[in-house]
Order: C-alpha cells, then sequence, then structure tokens
C-alpha cells in the first residue's frame, strides 16, 4: 500500500488507557522503522478538548464530533461503564460516518457502542470477556465470539488490551508486509502476538493446570445454561459419565463440587449484570437462575458480603 492511512480514535469518556496505547504506539513504531509517514491519527472526543481515561488521566484531543475527511478511518475506544457513556451525539455522529461510507471498528467496549448504533446484526464481533454478560443481554442479534479481534467484518472489533495491538500489527501486515509487523512488535518487545481467532481469556486447561475433556466440557455446559441450571445428574448425562465421575473430577482438579461451582459461575453472571445493566434485582435474579429474588439476595449477600443493590449502589 502506497501514501498514507489516516486513522481518527474516537476517545469516549472512561475509556481504555492502555487499549488506546496497544492501538496507537504500533502505529508510531510502523512510521519510525518505515522512515516515512506510513499512518497519520488524531484524537477526538465529543466535546472536542480532552478525553478522560479509566485511571483518570486526562488526554488532550485534536477535534470533536465534525464530518471525518474522505479516506479516513474511525475507531472507538471506550472503557467500563461504557452503556452510561453512549450519548446521543455519539450515536448520530457514528451513524453519519457510517451513511458516508467510512469505515469503522471498535476497541474494548467500543462495540457496544456500535451495537447500540444498530450496526453489529449478525456481524461476528469481539468485545472484553468482561462485558460479554452484558452483550449477551442487550443485544442477543449480534454474534458475538471470543476472539481476540475480528478483522474480516463490515466492522472491525477488538476486544481490548493487548489485542488491540494484535489487531494492529494484524493491519500493518495486510498493509505493508510481515517483515514490518514483525519488527514493529520487535521494537514493542511484544513476543507472543496473537491471531483474531485467538480466545481471550486464559485457558481452564492453563488456569487449573489440567487437561481433562470432561471437565471442560462440564464448565462450559454450566456457562452455556445459566438461566436454567444444569443439575449435576443432567450434566453427568450429557457427558456420558455417571454423577459419582463428576463429582470426582471437581473434587480432584477443582476442590469444589460440581453444585458450587455451578453457583459460582451464576454468581458471577449476576455480579457483571448488577455493575454493567441497568436491569432490575428481580430481572438479573431470573436471568441467572434463581425462582427467588429473595433467596438470589441471600446468596449473593454470603457470597460477596453485601446485598446486591447495595452492591450496585456502591459501584456506582
Amino acid at each position: 500500500m502506497s501514501g498514507t492511512s489516516r486513522f481518527v480514535f474516537l476517545l469516549v469518556e472512561n475509556f481504555s488507557h492502555i487499549a488506546f496505547s496497544c492501538a496507537l504506539e504500533p502505529l508510531r513504531i510502523a512510521n519510525l522503522l518505515a522512515g516515512r509517514e506510513l499512518y497519520r491519527w488524531s484524537l477526538a472526543s465529543e466535546d472536542g478538548a480532552t478525553a478522560t481515561c479509566s485511571n483518570r488521566c486526562v488526554t488532550l484531543v485534536h477535534r470533536g464530533l465534525e464530518p471525518l475527511a474522505r479516506g479516513d478511518r474511525l475507531f472507538l475506544i471506550s472503557g467500563l461503564r461504557v452503556q452510561h457513556h453512549t450519548t446521543p451525539a455519539v450515536l448520530s455522529f457514528l451513524r453519519r460516518e457510517r451513511a458516508a461510507g467510512t469505515p469503522i471498528g471498535a476497541i474494548c467496549s467500543g462495540a457496544y457502542v456500535l451495537a447500540r448504533a444498530g450496526f453489529l446484526t449478525g456481524v461476528r464481533t469481539a468485545v472484553h470477556w468482561e462485558f460479554h454478560d452484558l452483550f449477551a443481554e442487550d443485544f442477543p442479534e449480534v454474534a458475538l465470539v471470543r476472539n481476540v479481534f475480528v478483522p474480516d467484518e463490515r466492522f472491525v472489533t477488538a476486544s481490548g488490551g493487548t489485542a488491540a495491538a494484535d489487531l494492529m500489527l494484524h493491519l500493518i501486515a495486510r498493509e505493508h508486509g510481515r517483515d514490518l509487523s514483525t519488527a514493529v512488535a520487535d521494537q514493542m518487545v511484544y513476543t507472543a502476538v496473537r491471531e483474531g481467532t485467538a480466545a481471550q481469556r486464559v485457558s481452564l486447561q492453563s488456569r487449573h493446570g489440567m487437561r481433562n475433556a470432561h471437565l471442560s466440557r462440564a464448565i462450559a455446559l454450566m456457562e452455556a445454561h445459566v438461566e436454567e441450571p444444569l443439575s449435576p445428574f443432567a450434566l453427568a448425562d450429557r457427558l456420558g459419565i455417571s454423577t459419582r465421575q463428576l463429582e470426582r473430577l471437581f473434587g480432584r482438579f477443582l476442590n469444589t463440587s460440581p453444585k458450587r461451582y455451578m453457583m459460582e459461575v451464576r454468581l458471577t453472571r449476576a455480579r457483571h449484570l448488577i455493575v454493567q445493566t441497568e436491569q432490575s434485582i428481580s430481572e438479573i435474579a431470573m436471568a441467572c437462575g434463581f425462582t427467588s429474588t429473595s433467596h438470589f439476595s441471600k446468596v449473593f449477600r454470603s457470597r460477596y458480603g453485601v446485598a446486591p443493590v447495595a452492591h450496585r449502589t456502591t459501584l456506582g
């Protein structure tokens, strides 16, 4: 590719600083190594003056939400509590740029904003794993994947953190060759560059130091049936093993029982929904397989030391 590619990074309030740095620095280093301006970038925010990231550092920006120039590529970067910072002005800007044919991408929780704008129906989408529960509740029409990034859709998405660097290195390789991309990664001392198909979270095997197919499958089934939890008997039946064998597997590798592990999965999902959504406590209880709000509140308090409503109020 000849000429200079132009990026505009739209920084949504409370954006992820690590995702922003990992998106921008590969472009700067590519210019340095190439000895010419392969990439040019500018920063935008809603007010056109500053944007504050999640670690409270304030970044000066170059522009507001004015129309972009033809040929610009827009990447939206956001972070925690993204639903509270997805404003009508930002959505209007995105829809206008889409209509103008601007290529649009999103990093970290930025895909949430694109989904709110109505862009991602049926689109394979990567978002930071911590936002998966929120996404599944609010946008069931989006084809959410666990990939670190998805570069081959109408809207390019990356899951956040160092995945932003993986995406940018992929784009550099596609546009200027693998040698330059590798040299940029070397300059970053980044020796674990991932392809887009890599899964986000550390694998179950890595986390627990085991490679048992039955246990991996059991946990995958638990995570897929939070709203209607499977009993240990039903779980064992699906795996084609006895309930006693299932109990032994959880005891040996995880030092817990299937029932207790299932409860932990449900409570973790509930905590994510409490923090990330405006759903009522009763709706969250039902979404996590509890038939009684009072029972859910009791179990949640026992696990986290605070009632669900108080947990939301404190974090809010």
